[in-house]
């Protein structure tokens, strides 16, 4: 059959010629300019008939080509951007296509391999598509185009998408959740935003916000690594709705999720397909993601679902069969295959499933994920769920029917033994454990359990019960080459390991989990720095294996450095700079940028020492670094923690526990210091040794049992919040409306500081007890909560509303108003690169240095000011040098003893 240029075969733009069709940072193509350029591609592809092999990413050449491969009739295979020789070779030995497009980042490159074709294909053929997960395999899945127009019109019409959609490309082309992205909202008459970029990376986001995408995609894998960002946080206000496929997200996740897209104003849509029904066949509408989450929903507008109860299963459980016209053609394994038509009415997706009580279809396994084994029935799911309850991530494999499961790591292997006993009531000689450091994924982000079954295989041949990690793609948020010599997730978890005094921490750990906060924050941004280069702006919440891999594609980008990608620089840190430009003379940088609540603690703490020792008058350093305290907790212990097990409050533990070391992180080293200077010198009460003298009551004036206030409430405050986050549900509520939870904190300190002060402006000494200055730590919080203008806005006027008058003295008020506004709009400072290294020191020092001043400045002062102010910061940098050094060396050797212990194991 053959086609003219006039007699598309498929054509799946339906937007206004002056409309947009694709853009990126640096080009925007109309719908008519997209039509011209496929029109030009059409006659490169050639006349007739003939088979393209299209390998390339998410680029504007390789939507082109795709599109105009479509309209002139000639069947397409779309293969992953990079795709492995072998398995090209494989498949193009296979088949034998006439042409051959390279359309990627590296550029665009047309080969033909044949004048004409001598090939048949069948009328309807339109694309050919690689089952899940099994790129270069000789088995396709032929597509046609009732097929391919019938999908793309079904999905978004559920979507209701419009000509204002934008979607951006989170999943790559060749895969079939990727592509139908592509199909559904050109054939709406949108837009599709092109980027090669993780959804983890910031400069992902601010592309999105800045070019007004409104939905992206993803699998669960893509959504695991959002809980590692600030998505969560962002201001992304053209946001209209997400979608999940690819994989079953847990329910738990989809709620989340769900809840999330409620509070921020966009709609969580979960959705199941499968290559071989083109893209999608189920959906759960939005309203019902939270209440409903677990459920596939609905079949798509022109599909219908049927359980075949005679298939497996338990009682009204069966085999999910599916029929619509998005259904396959069938299967392809010869360049034979491509002439023959439709040869199936429905499609058996070998998914077991069950209709529930309101009408929803619910998947409870695959045919293939059950084995036997010792004569008892195993679903390999619902092991994998049971593990996970006891707050072990696990994957279950049974290759030759014996059962192998995989954990993280060697020292879950016995209690995962153990687990899996409980479980299954196999005896333990009928089932392997193996340590794995990392769970292969198939190229689409998907377990890769066929890697595993090599794995237990291999495993079992040897004897041996640990594996290295596997190679095989890491998923499609993160497949990319992996990290260089000098800054692989190895070498950076030692670091990790070192500098927060955990030994047991995995690649898989974040700052936060474990445990890691403002006195060591800073030091730890430096020494990564010196290892990869200008970190992200959410490092802290990124996994340490994510932030190896994201520093090597910075690293790997032409140019060198996260600046050449496009990641800002990071929060706490200078940027290094990128290799210079053939034939330039490279210039050393003199301005670099640090994080705002840095240079702010680095620089209060010299006026406090400066102020103390009359060396300049410009008090308000302390106060203002309890607004940066309350900020940094928000960070970094309000964020989404590391998962706990089955039983426990979300959250609430492990941020009870996050800020009760806080607490003593600050206490300890203080009421040691101040107990020993209280036995010498027999200066201070007991009440003030122990950060308590703010409870005692008939205080008039200042003594010098307030000199340690700034602790005091500090400590409190933490203490207080520890309190408060063990209520139940409260860890919950603050992540559900973590904006409204800090203001409604803040009213609440605010109220307590006019009831106690009895006024505007309270008096010496009660402008430093507790009650009358909580509501500056929880002001800090509420900016680290203003992500978006109108937020910010109205955290300056509440500054603006409180902290006049608050000491009746316009300068001090002055420079607690000028450090809110700082650490309000401005994410971080210019300043000489020669002094980053010193402001990182001091701030990360500052506590110590507020801590022993009091002794050192006093003596010295009237022989020589500065020289106190010196030598206040000469004792200081040394307690803290010493402290940590000290408390590493014993965390350590703690862990290393508690290693030898048996853990005991989870309750049901």
């Amino acid at each position: 059959m053959l086609l003219t240029r006039t007699e598309p075969a498929l054509d799946l733009l339906g937007g206004d010629p002056a409309a947009p069709a694709i853009v990126t940072p640096s080009t925007r193509i109309d719908h008519g300019e997209l039509r011209d350029r496929i029109d030009e591609r059409r006659r490169a592809l050639g006349d007739g008939r003939r088979l393209v092999f299209l390998a390339g990413g998410n680029t504007v050449e390789a939507i082109v080509t795709y599109l105009a491969a479509l309209a002139a009739g000639h069947p397409v295979l779309l293969l992953p951007e990079g795709i492995d020789g072998t398995a090209l070779d494989a498949v193009v030995d296979r088949y034998a296509p006439d042409v051959v497009v390279r359309a990627d980042r590296a550029g665009y490159e047309l080969a033909e391999r044949a004048a004409g074709s001598t090939h048949a294909f069948h009328p309807e053929l339109a694309v050919l598509a690689s089952t899940s997960g099994s790129t270069g395999s000789p088995k396709l899945v032929r597509l046609s185009r009732t097929n391919m127009t019938a999908n793309a019109r079904s999905i978004a019409g559920y979507l209701g998408l419009t000509p204002d959609d934008r979607a951006a490309t989170t999943l790559p082309l060749g895969y079939c959740y990727g592509l139908s992205v592509v199909n559904s909202h050109l054939v709406a008459g949108g837009s599709l935003l092109l980027t090669d970029r993780s959804v983890v990376e910031p400069a992902f986001w601010d592309e999105f916000a800045a070019l007004g995408a409104t939905s992206f995609a993803g699998v669960p894998y893509t959504y695991e690594l959002l809980e590692t960002s600030d998505f969560a946080r962002r201001d992304l206000p053209d946001l209209r709705y997400v979608t999940q496929a690819g994989g079953r997200l847990a329910p738990d996740r989809v709620r989340t999720l769900a809840r999330l897209g409620r509070e921020r104003g966009f709609d969580l849509y979960v959705m199941y397909g499968q290559t071989e029904a083109t893209a999608r066949m189920a959906y759960l509408p939005p309203e019902l993601a939270e209440s409903a989450a677990g459920a596939i929903g609905v079949p798509i507008p022109g599909g219908a679902l049927r359980i075949d109860e005679a298939v497996g299963g338990a009682p009204g459980e069966g085999e999910l069969v599916y029929s619509g016209p998005n259904v396959m053609m069938g299967y392809a394994e010869t360049p034979a295959d491509l002439a023959r038509g439709p040869e199936l009415d429905e499609l058996r997706t070998g998914d077991l499933a069950r209709r529930r009580d309101d009408g929803l279809v619910e998947i409870t396994g695959r045919l293939s994920r059950f084995a036997k084994s010792f004569g008892l029935r195993l679903d390999l799911d619902r092991i994998e769920q049971v593990l996970a309850a006891d707050g072990l991530e696990a994957r279950a494999v049974a290759p030759d029917e014996r059962l192998a499961v995989f954990v993280r790591h060697e020292r879950l292997v016995e209690r995962a033994r153990e687990a899996v006993r409980s479980a299954t009531g196999l005896p333990p000689h009928a089932y392997d454990v193996h340590a794995l450091a990392e769970f292969p994924r198939t190229a689409n982000g998907k377990p890769d359990h066929a890697a595993l079954r090599t794995h237990a295989t291999l495993l079992r041949s040897d004897g041996t019960t640990r594996v290295e990690p596997a190679t095989a793609e890491r998923g499609v948020a993160d497949a990319r080459p992996g990290p260089t010599p000098g800054a692989t997730a190895p070498e950076l978890r030692d670091l990790y390991a070192e500098l927060l005094g955990r030994p047991d921490a995995t690649e898989e750990d974040t700052f936060s989990s474990l445990d890691g906060d403002s006195l060591n924050y800073v030091e730890l941004a430096l020494r990564l720095e010196e290892r990869i280069g200008a970190l992200p702006t959410d490092w802290p919440s990124r996994s340490i294996r994510v932030l190896a891999a994201s520093a090597t594609r910075s690293m790997s980008a032409p140019g060198g450095g996260s600046e050449a990608s496009g990641a800002p620089p990071a929060r706490g840190t200078a940027p290094t700079p990128g290799p210079a430009a053939p034939g330039a003379a490279a210039r050393p940088r003199r301005i670099a940028r640090l994080e705002t609540s840095v240079v702010l603690r680095a620089v209060a703490i010299v006026l406090v020492v400066a102020t103390h020792a009359d060396v300049v008058q410009l008090k308000g350093g302390a106060h203002l670094l309890l607004a940066v305290a309350g900020f940094n907790l928000a960070r970094f212990r309000f964020s989404t923690p590391a998962p706990t097990r089955a039983g426990l409050p979300a959250d609430g533990r492990a941020r009870v526990r996050g800020l009760l070391r806080s607490a003593a992180l600050i206490a300890v080293p203080a009421v040691l210091w101040i107990g020993g200077v209280a036995l010498i010198a027999r200066t201070y009460d007991p009440a003030t040794v122990l950060l308590s003298n703010w409870l005692v009551p008939g205080a008039t004036a200042w003594s010098e049992q307030w000199q340690f206030w700034f602790l005091e409430a500090l400590v409190w405050s933490i203490v207080g919040l520890a309190v408060l986050f063990a209520l139940p549900g409260v860890a919950r509520l603050e992540q559900r409306f973590p904006y409204a939870f800090a203001l409604a904190v803040l009213g609440i300190a605010l109220v307590v500081r006019y009831v106690v002060s009895g006024g505007i402006t309270p008096s010496s000494p009660m402008r430093y007890a507790l009650p009358a200055i909580a509501w500056l730590i929880a002001l800090g919080w509420l900016v680290a909560r203003s992500t978006s203008a109108p937020r910010r806005v109205a955290a300056s006027a509440i500054a603006l509303a409180t902290v006049p008058g608050f000491f009746g003295d316009p300068v001090r008020e002055g420079i607690v108003l000028g450090g809110l506004a700082l650490l309000i709009w401005a994410t971080s400072l210019p300043v000489p690169v020669l002094l980053t290294g010193a402001l990182g020191t001091l701030a990360s020092a500052s506590m110590f240095v507020y801590l022993t001043h009091w002794q050192i400045y006093p003596p010295i002062e009237e022989l020589s000011p500065p020289l106190a102010i010196v030598a206040s910061f000469a004792l200081g940098l040394t307690a803290w040098w010493a402290w940590g050094r000290a408390t590493r060396w014993a965390g350590a050797r703690r862990r290393r003893r508690g290693a030898h212990d048996p853990e005991p194991l989870p309750h049901r």
